[in-house]
């Protein structure tokens, strides 16, 4: 899965010269917590909701309405935003993106093609993909398998699904030491006593079995 299949395209923007209570009142009324900085075009930072309340006057401040407003109106969203900003392209794998949020400790990323910023990528797309991956919103069935961690056992797990006419959907396979795996397969049906059943004789060790009636907006 790459970023572009992923990414908010065409993001809202806003300008460095722009206030502080112009990026929020943009942030409050998009309902979004970040914006990508652009100024002719081309990407110069990034600003933050948290940022922006990081510069503003405390609660307790001793200011008045009209002076906080004034100090909002007149600093600018360049005093505050991130310049050295971390990006990513939309050819970039989805996990490429995660890791690089990962290891920098961000929660988005621009998404930049040919100089121009085409989307942002998010933590909360990013889990979104997750949840897709592992069909947890789906009609189905989740059932997990402990097996020996060598070659042909996913094939032959599959093998035994087969028999009974049901779809496999999804599939994870989770290293659990010791020689062991955990594969986790989805499949399109709610009725898999005799998978199961059939799995044990298999000698597999079936350790959690998970319907889902019901589709999960």
């Amino acid at each position: 899965m790459y970023v572009k299949n992923r990414m908010t395209s065409n993001p809202y923007t806003i300008s460095p010269d722009a206030t502080i209570a112009e990026a929020l009142d943009l942030m409050r009324s998009k309902n979004i917590r970040r914006l990508p900085v652009v100024k002719n075009g081309k990407l110069v930072g990034i600003v933050t909701e948290k940022e922006m309340q990081e510069v503003s006057p405390s609660k307790a401040t001793t200011l008045s309405i009209f002076e906080l407003n004034y100090l909002l109106a007149k600093t600018k969203v360049s005093a505050v935003m991130t310049k050295e900003v971390i990006t990513v392209s939309p050819d970039a794998l989805l996990e490429e993106a995660a890791v690089l949020m990962r290891d920098n400790r961000v929660g988005a990323l621009p998404v930049v093609q040919d100089g121009k910023v085409v989307g942002i990528i998010t933590e909360t797309n990013i889990f979104d993909a997750f949840i897709d991956l592992l069909g947890f919103r789906e009609i189905g069935t989740r059932i997990t398998v402990e097996v020996d961690d060598a070659p042909g056992v996913l094939a032959n797990v599959a093998g035994v699904i087969k028999e009974f006419g049901a779809n496999i959907t999804h599939v994870v396979v989770y290293r659990s030491g010791g020689g062991k795996s955990n594969i986790v397969i989805r499949v399109n049906t709610i009725n898999t006593d005799n998978i199961t059943e059939a799995l044990e004789k298999q000698g597999y060790k079936v350790t959690s079995v998970l319907k889902n009636n019901n589709s999960i907006q």
